[in-house]
């Protein structure tokens, strides 16, 4: 099927959907960015000038994690979309329109970046967060999740080796000394898993999966869920790249996590930031992983603008957080990778 047929053949289903759901024809079809995800996405309109967004997906295990998740979260009072109806076959589904102002979007479009109504907006999204992995995250079904089930071993090996395949493969050009790239990876990988893994991990908690709308916080695309260690999500809310989070604020936002998290479970704050620092750099790994594979593979070159912050976040991690003298090659190796060479 071309790229043509296929669009007209996912409005076709959704604008049945549609028209079964709310008895309304479709006026306009809108695709929207599905940023690193094969989903196709799309704004229906009606005639009354309403618009809801379909989402049409052939991997049914996502779609089946992804409502589940939303109807629990939602009885669980957190700002998610609200589905209005899904196909049989659960290809297909109608969620409410947050409309097209992400979190990302409002602090580059806002004169001063950072002022001080982000900031809050970016506490409103950690205290959310916080709600996410420990209290509503307490009762979901996680045998509905469909990559893994837990930010553990297997988890973590897989996202190492496409940091090396789709990242290193790409972007380092000398010759790798396997040995010693193994070792440090390993012992990310044992730091990881010395903490329990008893909570929500949302996986992608990042300043695109954030929505502005209604002068209020919303949140989507936690469909890849799954139990695990505290320390992931607010990695990848801190150094999510592009956001270009200040060093200063990132440790602020990092205590805030803390003191909020210490509300609803018992943590030292010590040992927090011993280990947060091995999840922000595993974080930034997969990140660099994925950045390679969309942006090369699949030939979404935007996607190759975010190297150069999350190797300047990586620098910073492995020269100023890390145990003196561990992960020592990688630091090499990722030191060697220029700005310039990996966007082109």
């Amino acid at each position: 099927m071309t790229g043509n047929s296929l669009k007209e053949n996912v409005n076709e289903i959704l604008g049945k959907l549609y028209k079964e759901t709310f008895n309304n024809e479709v006026v306009s079809f809108e695709s929207l960015y599905p940023h690193g995800s094969d989903r196709k996405i799309i704004r229906l309109k009606g005639s009354n000038e309403s618009s809801v967004v379909g989402i049409y997906n052939e991997n049914i295990p996502e779609n089946l994690a992804f409502l589940s998740f939303s109807k629990h979260f939602r009885s669980s009072g957190l700002n998610i979309p609200e589905i209005f109806c899904e196909s049989a076959d659960k290809s297909s589904y109608l969620m409410e329109d947050l409309g097209d102002t992400t979190l990302f979007k409002k602090i580059c479009e806002d004169k001063v970046r950072f002022s001080s109504e982000n900031v809050e907006l970016y506490k409103r999204a950690i205290e959310n967060l916080v709600e996410f992995q420990t209290l509503a995250g307490k009762d979901i079904d996680y045998s509905l999740c469909y990559q893994y089930d837990e930010f553990g071993e297997g988890n973590i090996r897989f996202d190492l080796n496409y940091f090396k395949q789709r990242f290193l493969d790409n972007f380092y050009r000398k010759e790798i000394d396997s040995e010693k790239l193994e070792n440090d990876l390993a012992y990310i990988t044992k730091k990881l898993l010395e903490l329990t893994r008893n909570y929500f991990l949302y996986r992608d908690f990042q300043s695109r999966n954030i929505m502005f709308h209604k002068n209020d916080l919303y949140f989507i695309d936690y469909q890849s869920g799954r139990k695990g260690a505290l320390q992931y999500d607010i990695a990848s809310l801190l150094y999510d790249a592009r956001a270009d989070i200040p060093l200063e604020l990132r440790e602020e936002l990092l205590d805030f996590y803390i003191r909020t998290a210490e509300k609803n479970v018992k943590l030292d704050s010590n040992s927090f930031k011993q280990y947060f620092w091995y999840f922000a750099m595993i974080r930034i790994l997969q990140a660099l992983g994925a950045y390679g594979y969309v942006g090369i593979t699949k030939g979404r070159k935007d996607f190759l603008q975010s190297i150069p912050y999350a190797l300047k976040n990586a620098g910073f991690v492995l020269n100023n957080r890390i145990e003196k003298g561990k992960l020592e090659y990688l630091k090499n190796i990722l030191s060697e990778i220029n700005y310039e060479t990996a966007q082109n």
